[in-house]
């Protein structure tokens, strides 16, 4: 999948900036919002967020809840959920799940509100910090939540650069903060999922390799989501080299010397699988305890 997986400087400098931020802006903030994948919500997770938050209230907004499918959704939330962690499944591009996320804040924090209000605090504001791995939709989301096209979009990694402070409805303020990730993935599984759904820049990836992996990946899950959209038959013990170049026929991605053109194909499958164009797939399942 990767040019060279040891040599690939996953963690530069300003990820290490990041992290020394999330840790002094703790004091700050009442509540940290915490933004997964919901395809991918291993994956999606930094290891090193719930050390560095420690036992600060936690609201997990599983985004792009829509390319996830419905039973995934429903076992990761199970998964996740506990005394000082909410859970809920969010598009980020939903004004009304934009709403329902400021309320569920007020509604953790309330307690925290009532004593500063007790104390004769009009208006109590309270502040959460956002996280989130690169590309996991913090910009969208934010400009959600605020009604504004303020932050920088876009469907690849290590847009959002410094620090902000943003107002939301319900006397809410929102910290933002870079996406970071973490300094090694030992995890193959890990490196490929955030390669497939985009976490990773694709400069630094294989795309022909990864393609072959995420289609090898789909054939083990539900075979039918590729004979469905690419309108081909996968035989049983079909490899998935064979059903790569099934697929580039079947669209002609072929060059003109009638070769394949691997890096269309790759391209093409792995475009349509983040946007959701081959259906609600969640790539990865929690461990069984």
């Amino acid at each position: 999948m990767v040019k060279d997986m040891d040599h690939i400087n996953w963690y530069p400098g300003h990820m290490k900036k990041t992290k020394d931020l999330l840790r002094d802006s703790l004091k700050l903030i009442d509540i940290v919002v915490e933004l997964l994948d919901s395809r991918i919500p291993r994956s999606s997770k930094n290891p090193d967020i719930d050390t560095i938050i420690n036992n600060k209230p936690k609201l997990v907004l599983m985004n792009k809840s829509d390319l996830g499918n419905e039973e995934g959704n429903r076992i990761w939330k199970k998964h996740l959920e506990n005394e000082n962690t909410k859970v809920m499944f969010v598009n980020a591009h939903s004004p009304k799940d934009g709403a329902r996320i400021t309320k569920e804040i007020q509604s953790i924090l309330k307690d925290k509100i009532e004593e500063r209000k007790a104390k004769g605090i009009k208006n109590v504001t309270v502040r959460a910090m956002i996280v989130g791995i690169p590309n996991v939709g913090k910009s969208t989301l934010i400009n959600s939540l605020s009604g504004r096209k303020g932050a920088k979009t876009g469907n690849r990694p290590g847009v959002t650069k410094g620090k902000q402070w943003i107002k939301l409805k319900g006397n809410i303020e929102l910290l933002d903060t870079p996406g970071i990730l973490w300094p090694k993935f030992e995890d193959q599984e890990v490196a490929m999922n955030l390669g497939f759904t985009g976490a990773i820049k694709d400069e630094v990836l294989d795309i022909e390799t990864l393609a072959l992996r995420l289609i090898e990946r789909l054939i083990s899950i539900d075979s039918a989501v590729l004979e469905d959209r690419y309108g081909i038959e996968i035989s049983e013990g079909q490899s998935p080299l064979g059903v790569m170049d099934t697929i580039a026929l079947a669209r002609g991605a072929v060059a003109r010397n009638k070769e394949i053109d691997y890096t269309r194909v790759a391209n093409m499958v792995l475009d349509e699988f983040r946007k959701g164009v081959l259906g609600r797939i969640t790539l990865e399942l929690p461990e069984r305890e």
